[in-house]
Protein backbone atom coordinates (compact mmCIF):
# COMPACT_ATOMS: atom_id res chain seq x y z
CA UNK A 1 0.00 0.00 0.00
CA UNK A 2 2.61 2.24 0.77
CA UNK A 3 4.34 1.74 -2.12
CA UNK A 4 0.99 2.25 -4.26
CA UNK A 5 0.75 5.78 -2.71
CA UNK A 6 4.81 6.65 -3.35
CA UNK A 7 4.26 5.62 -6.82
CA UNK A 8 0.85 7.74 -7.26
CA UNK A 9 2.98 10.86 -5.46
CA UNK A 10 5.59 10.48 -8.07
CA UNK A 11 3.38 10.58 -10.83
CA UNK A 12 1.09 13.35 -9.40
CA UNK A 13 5.11 15.55 -8.77
CA UNK A 14 5.51 14.63 -12.63
CA UNK A 15 2.12 15.64 -13.63
CA UNK A 16 3.08 19.05 -11.84
CA UNK A 17 6.19 19.41 -13.38
CA UNK A 18 4.82 18.86 -16.84
CA UNK A 19 2.10 21.18 -16.03
CA UNK A 20 4.58 23.85 -14.81
CA UNK A 21 6.68 23.13 -17.34
CA UNK A 22 4.06 24.26 -19.72
CA UNK A 23 3.19 26.83 -18.20
CA UNK A 24 6.78 28.70 -17.98
CA UNK A 25 6.84 27.79 -21.54
CA UNK A 26 3.35 29.18 -22.98
CA UNK A 27 4.20 32.36 -20.56
CA UNK A 28 7.74 32.47 -22.16
CA UNK A 29 6.56 32.16 -25.31
CA UNK A 30 3.45 34.96 -24.31
CA UNK A 31 6.56 37.48 -23.01
CA UNK A 32 8.66 36.70 -26.42
CA UNK A 33 5.70 37.74 -28.18
CA UNK A 34 4.61 40.60 -26.34
CA UNK A 35 8.65 41.39 -26.54
CA UNK A 36 8.24 41.31 -30.03
CA UNK A 37 5.48 43.47 -30.78
CA UNK A 38 6.83 45.83 -27.98
CA UNK A 39 9.84 45.82 -30.66
CA UNK A 40 8.18 46.00 -33.52
CA UNK A 41 5.98 49.25 -32.53
CA UNK A 42 9.42 51.17 -31.47
CA UNK A 43 10.07 50.55 -35.32
CA UNK A 44 6.85 51.64 -36.27
CA UNK A 45 7.60 54.98 -34.48
CA UNK A 46 11.22 55.56 -35.25
CA UNK A 47 10.19 55.07 -38.80
CA UNK A 48 8.13 57.30 -38.91
CA UNK A 49 5.07 55.07 -40.94
CA UNK A 50 2.98 57.04 -39.21
CA UNK A 51 2.82 60.70 -38.24
CA UNK A 52 -0.45 62.68 -36.46
CA UNK A 53 -0.26 66.50 -37.31
CA UNK A 54 -3.22 68.48 -35.44
CA UNK A 55 -4.80 71.53 -37.79
CA UNK A 56 -7.15 73.98 -38.65
CA UNK A 57 -10.36 73.08 -40.55
CA UNK A 58 -9.44 76.08 -43.14
CA UNK A 59 -6.91 75.97 -45.37
CA UNK A 60 -4.84 74.10 -43.31
CA UNK A 61 -7.30 70.55 -43.00
CA UNK A 62 -7.55 70.73 -46.94
CA UNK A 63 -3.84 71.67 -47.69
CA UNK A 64 -2.86 68.32 -45.00
CA UNK A 65 -4.86 65.67 -46.77
CA UNK A 66 -3.48 67.17 -50.32
CA UNK A 67 -0.20 66.37 -48.92
CA UNK A 68 -1.47 63.06 -46.75
CA UNK A 69 -2.00 61.32 -50.70
CA UNK A 70 1.64 62.43 -51.47
CA UNK A 71 3.56 61.31 -48.34
CA UNK A 72 1.52 58.11 -48.89
CA UNK A 73 3.47 57.36 -51.77
CA UNK A 74 6.94 57.44 -49.97
CA UNK A 75 5.55 55.04 -47.24
CA UNK A 76 4.02 57.28 -44.80
CA UNK A 77 0.72 57.16 -43.44
CA UNK A 78 -0.45 61.19 -42.04
CA UNK A 79 -3.23 60.82 -39.30
CA UNK A 80 -4.91 64.34 -39.77
CA UNK A 81 -6.76 65.75 -36.27
CA UNK A 82 -8.61 69.17 -36.14
CA UNK A 83 -8.86 71.46 -33.75
CA UNK A 84 -11.15 74.55 -33.32
CA UNK A 85 -8.89 76.51 -31.05
CA UNK A 86 -4.97 78.44 -30.96
CA UNK A 87 -4.61 76.51 -27.57
CA UNK A 88 -5.25 72.77 -27.63
CA UNK A 89 -2.90 71.84 -30.78
CA UNK A 90 0.17 73.21 -28.67
CA UNK A 91 -0.60 71.43 -25.66
CA UNK A 92 -1.49 68.25 -27.16
CA UNK A 93 1.96 68.44 -29.09
CA UNK A 94 4.03 69.37 -25.97
CA UNK A 95 2.28 66.43 -24.08
CA UNK A 96 2.95 63.94 -27.61
CA UNK A 97 -0.42 63.23 -28.42
CA UNK A 98 0.73 64.56 -31.73
CA UNK A 99 3.86 64.64 -33.54
CA UNK A 100 3.65 67.42 -35.42
CA UNK A 101 1.05 70.86 -35.70
CA UNK A 102 0.73 73.15 -38.32
CA UNK A 103 -1.81 76.28 -37.43
CA UNK A 104 0.14 78.99 -36.06
CA UNK A 105 2.66 81.52 -37.44
CA UNK A 106 5.95 81.75 -35.67
CA UNK A 107 5.26 84.76 -33.60
CA UNK A 108 2.13 83.19 -31.62
CA UNK A 109 4.00 80.15 -31.13
CA UNK A 110 7.37 82.00 -29.37
CA UNK A 111 4.97 84.05 -27.29
CA UNK A 112 2.92 80.80 -26.35
CA UNK A 113 6.36 78.92 -25.45
CA UNK A 114 7.15 82.08 -23.29
CA UNK A 115 3.69 82.10 -21.26
CA UNK A 116 3.26 78.40 -21.53
CA UNK A 117 6.60 76.59 -20.49
CA UNK A 118 6.02 74.53 -23.87
CA UNK A 119 8.81 73.56 -26.13
CA UNK A 120 7.97 73.41 -29.57
CA UNK A 121 9.73 74.46 -32.38
CA UNK A 122 9.48 75.49 -36.19
CA UNK A 123 10.32 73.61 -39.20
CA UNK A 124 9.49 76.20 -41.23
CA UNK A 125 6.90 78.20 -42.73
CA UNK A 126 3.93 76.75 -45.28
CA UNK A 127 1.99 79.47 -46.03
CA UNK A 128 0.98 83.40 -45.14
CA UNK A 129 -2.93 83.88 -44.65
CA UNK A 130 -3.06 88.07 -44.64
CA UNK A 131 -5.16 89.48 -42.08
CA UNK A 132 -8.20 91.45 -42.82
CA UNK A 133 -10.58 93.90 -41.93
CA UNK A 134 -14.07 92.89 -42.35
CA UNK A 135 -17.31 95.11 -41.79
CA UNK A 136 -21.15 93.73 -42.23
CA UNK A 137 -22.08 97.79 -42.04
CA UNK A 138 -19.54 99.72 -44.00
CA UNK A 139 -18.33 99.36 -47.83
CA UNK A 140 -15.38 101.58 -46.70
CA UNK A 141 -13.06 102.66 -44.04
CA UNK A 142 -13.56 106.17 -44.65
CA UNK A 143 -17.09 105.46 -43.32
CA UNK A 144 -15.98 104.74 -39.88
CA UNK A 145 -17.08 106.91 -37.46
CA UNK A 146 -16.80 108.68 -33.99
CA UNK A 147 -17.31 106.05 -31.12
CA UNK A 148 -17.53 103.22 -33.34
CA UNK A 149 -17.10 99.55 -32.08
CA UNK A 150 -13.87 97.46 -33.44
CA UNK A 151 -13.43 93.50 -32.82
CA UNK A 152 -10.07 91.97 -32.50
CA UNK A 153 -8.46 88.69 -31.63
CA UNK A 154 -7.70 88.21 -27.92
CA UNK A 155 -4.69 86.55 -28.06
CA UNK A 156 -1.53 88.68 -27.79
CA UNK A 157 0.10 88.24 -30.81
CA UNK A 158 -2.73 88.51 -33.83
CA UNK A 159 -4.09 91.57 -31.37
CA UNK A 160 -1.21 93.11 -31.84
CA UNK A 161 -1.26 91.99 -35.87
CA UNK A 162 -4.47 93.48 -36.25
CA UNK A 163 -3.61 96.89 -33.82
CA UNK A 164 -0.61 97.55 -36.33
CA UNK A 165 -2.84 97.09 -39.27
CA UNK A 166 -5.31 99.35 -38.29
CA UNK A 167 -2.25 101.74 -38.01
CA UNK A 168 -1.64 101.13 -41.36
CA UNK A 169 -5.00 101.90 -42.74
CA UNK A 170 -4.85 105.55 -40.48
CA UNK A 171 -7.68 104.44 -37.71
CA UNK A 172 -5.32 104.59 -34.79
CA UNK A 173 -1.25 105.73 -34.21
CA UNK A 174 0.92 103.48 -31.77
CA UNK A 175 3.84 104.49 -29.58
CA UNK A 176 6.66 104.30 -31.52
CA UNK A 177 8.72 100.76 -31.63
CA UNK A 178 5.90 98.21 -30.40
CA UNK A 179 5.59 96.79 -33.64
CA UNK A 180 4.27 93.48 -33.20
CA UNK A 181 4.63 93.48 -29.24
CA UNK A 182 1.83 96.29 -29.58
CA UNK A 183 -1.23 96.00 -26.99
CA UNK A 184 -4.45 98.30 -26.28
CA UNK A 185 -2.41 100.18 -23.88
CA UNK A 186 0.15 101.15 -26.62
CA UNK A 187 -2.32 103.31 -28.69
CA UNK A 188 -0.66 106.92 -28.51
CA UNK A 189 -3.71 108.55 -30.87
CA UNK A 190 -7.03 107.45 -31.52
CA UNK A 191 -9.00 110.53 -33.43
CA UNK A 192 -12.28 108.12 -33.92
CA UNK A 193 -12.51 107.53 -30.08
CA UNK A 194 -12.60 103.45 -31.62
CA UNK A 195 -14.30 101.17 -28.67
CA UNK A 196 -11.96 98.02 -28.90
CA UNK A 197 -13.30 94.79 -28.01
CA UNK A 198 -10.71 91.83 -27.92
CA UNK A 199 -12.88 88.72 -28.58
CA UNK A 200 -11.28 84.66 -29.33
CA UNK A 201 -10.09 84.78 -32.95
CA UNK A 202 -12.24 81.62 -33.60
CA UNK A 203 -15.39 83.40 -32.96
CA UNK A 204 -15.13 86.58 -34.65
CA UNK A 205 -16.53 85.46 -37.65
CA UNK A 206 -19.52 84.77 -35.38
CA UNK A 207 -19.76 87.76 -33.35
CA UNK A 208 -18.85 90.89 -35.41
CA UNK A 209 -22.50 91.50 -36.62
CA UNK A 210 -22.80 94.84 -34.60
CA UNK A 211 -19.35 96.15 -34.41
CA UNK A 212 -18.60 98.72 -36.92
CA UNK A 213 -15.88 96.77 -38.31
CA UNK A 214 -13.51 93.31 -37.15
CA UNK A 215 -9.92 92.25 -37.85
CA UNK A 216 -10.26 88.36 -38.82
CA UNK A 217 -7.23 85.86 -39.00
CA UNK A 218 -7.79 84.12 -43.14
CA UNK A 219 -8.44 81.09 -41.76
CA UNK A 220 -11.32 81.50 -39.29
CA UNK A 221 -12.52 84.16 -42.43
CA UNK A 222 -12.11 81.62 -45.22
CA UNK A 223 -13.96 78.65 -42.59
CA UNK A 224 -16.97 81.33 -42.41
CA UNK A 225 -17.41 81.92 -46.19
CA UNK A 226 -15.98 85.14 -46.48
CA UNK A 227 -13.30 85.37 -48.89
CA UNK A 228 -10.12 87.68 -47.83
CA UNK A 229 -9.69 88.84 -51.29
CA UNK A 230 -12.97 89.92 -52.08
CA UNK A 231 -14.83 90.96 -49.05
CA UNK A 232 -11.69 92.79 -47.01
CA UNK A 233 -11.61 96.79 -46.63
CA UNK A 234 -8.39 96.21 -45.83
CA UNK A 235 -5.76 93.74 -45.84
CA UNK A 236 -2.18 92.81 -44.86
CA UNK A 237 0.64 93.11 -47.21
CA UNK A 238 2.45 89.28 -47.88
CA UNK A 239 6.06 91.44 -48.59
CA UNK A 240 8.07 91.04 -45.38
CA UNK A 241 5.35 89.73 -43.04
CA UNK A 242 6.59 87.60 -40.22
CA UNK A 243 3.38 85.41 -40.10
CA UNK A 244 3.76 82.66 -42.14
CA UNK A 245 2.27 79.57 -40.98
CA UNK A 246 4.43 77.11 -39.88
CA UNK A 247 4.98 73.40 -39.11
CA UNK A 248 5.28 72.97 -35.51
CA UNK A 249 7.30 69.77 -33.62
CA UNK A 250 8.38 69.55 -30.25
CA UNK A 251 11.91 70.22 -29.10
CA UNK A 252 14.44 67.51 -29.97
CA UNK A 253 12.61 66.21 -32.74
CA UNK A 254 13.29 69.01 -35.61
CA UNK A 255 15.89 66.37 -36.97
CA UNK A 256 13.60 63.83 -37.08
CA UNK A 257 13.80 62.76 -40.71
CA UNK A 258 10.61 61.45 -41.27
CA UNK A 259 9.33 64.65 -39.97
CA UNK A 260 11.82 66.54 -42.47
CA UNK A 261 10.33 64.42 -45.28
CA UNK A 262 6.83 65.62 -44.08
CA UNK A 263 7.67 69.41 -44.15
CA UNK A 264 9.37 68.76 -47.81
CA UNK A 265 6.21 67.40 -48.83
CA UNK A 266 3.98 70.40 -47.57
CA UNK A 267 6.58 72.83 -49.27
CA UNK A 268 6.75 71.01 -52.28
CA UNK A 269 6.06 72.68 -56.12
CA UNK A 270 2.87 70.37 -56.07
CA UNK A 271 1.56 71.98 -52.70
CA UNK A 272 2.44 75.17 -53.78
CA UNK A 273 0.51 74.84 -56.86
CA UNK A 274 -2.71 73.77 -55.19
CA UNK A 275 -2.05 76.46 -52.86
CA UNK A 276 -2.78 79.11 -55.24
CA UNK A 277 -4.97 77.07 -57.58
CA UNK A 278 -6.98 76.55 -54.70
CA UNK A 279 -7.27 79.82 -52.58
CA UNK A 280 -6.13 82.11 -55.94
CA UNK A 281 -4.74 84.77 -53.71
CA UNK A 282 -6.17 84.70 -50.65
CA UNK A 283 -3.64 82.21 -49.28
CA UNK A 284 0.31 82.59 -50.17
CA UNK A 285 2.42 79.80 -50.33
CA UNK A 286 5.91 80.48 -48.75
CA UNK A 287 8.18 80.89 -51.65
Amino acid sequence: MKKLVSALAVVALLFTACGNSQQEGAATETKNEQAAQGEQNNTDKKDGSKVVIGVSPAPHAAIAEFVKGKLAEEGIELEIKEFDDYVQPNISLDEGELDLNFFQHKPYLDEFNQTRGTKIVSLGGVHLEPMGIYSKNYKSLDEVKDGDKVVIPNDATNGARALVLLEGQGLIKLKEGVGINATEEDIAENPKNLEFTAVEAASIPRVYDDAAIAVINSNYAIEAGLSPKDDTLAIESTQDNPYANIIAVKEGEENNETYKKVYEAFTSKETKDFIESTYKGEIVPVQ
